[in-house]
């Protein structure tokens, strides 16, 4: 028993879960993200099953009132209760892709891809075909297109270990200068090795938007003086 969804209808509603879920996915995948396609696909589908079966029930319990008036005022069928475990169930899909290593949190958009992609196979279940098409929109522009038209600067921690103090010292300014980093603070720290002293520097910067952190550590690294450079984030 089918209800009032068509054979026909139940295949679009899970085909456009499966092409919107699978764009999504691939974004994620193509950025080497911990949930692809397969993963973002499996919980569109899911959450379109799930919504079609709380349609199924809601459909059956009303058929059952109709036709049954005597058991109508006992028969309830709430169609967000599904839906509200689906919304609450995939927050733990989600928390197992964010990883916190080192001060540095990885994965938070992904979770957040994941539970928009339930959302989005909970509105097609349940026929909301404009909402689908217009989230789906939606999404994709927040994962392919915000970030390279809206930059905003973010203030990170670069740990530099470095031996021969002066030279090095000139060295690391002249290329903030050049590189137009802007240096918001300083922590000093001095440790003996042997005869010779390491010095460690915590420059808080902000970087230009043509300038990456990753670019930044890499160059510093490159200098003959340098013990350690590493990014902390804040």
């Amino acid at each position: 028993m089918t209800g009032d969804l068509s054979i026909y209808e139940i295949c679009l509603r899970m085909l456009l879960a499966i092409i919107f879920a699978g764009f999504i996915g691939f974004d994620r995948e193509f950025k080497n993200r911990p949930a692809g396609i397969r993963t973002h696909i499996l919980v569109g589908i899911g959450a379109v099953l799930i919504a079609m079966i709380q349609k199924e029930i809601t459909h059956t319990a009303l058929t059952i009132a109709q036709n049954n008036p005597e058991v109508g005022e006992v028969i309830r069928a709430d169609e967000a209760r599904l839906i509200a475990q689906v919304v609450s169930g995939i927050g733990f899909l989600g928390a197992g892709t964010i990883v916190v290593t080192k001060q540095v949190v990885r994965g938070l958009t992904t979770a957040a891809s994941l539970w928009t992609v339930a959302g989005l196979g909970i509105a097609i279940g349940m026929g909301n075909y404009r909402i689908a098409i217009v989230g789906f929109v939606g999404i994709m522009l927040v994962l392919t297109v915000l970030k390279r038209v809206i930059n905003i600067p973010t203030l990170k921690k670069i740990e530099i270990s470095f031996v021969h103090k002066t030279t090095t010292k000139e060295f690391i300014a002249d290329y903030f200068k050049d590189k137009e980093i802007e240096v918001k603070d300083v922590d000093f720290e001095v440790k003996k090795r042997g005869e010779s002293r390491v010095y460690t520097n915590v420059y808080t910067v902000e970087l230009p938007r043509s300038l990456s952190y990753q670019t930044v550590v890499e160059d510093l690294s490159m200098h003959e003086n340098m013990v350690r450079v590493h990014l902390i984030s804040m």
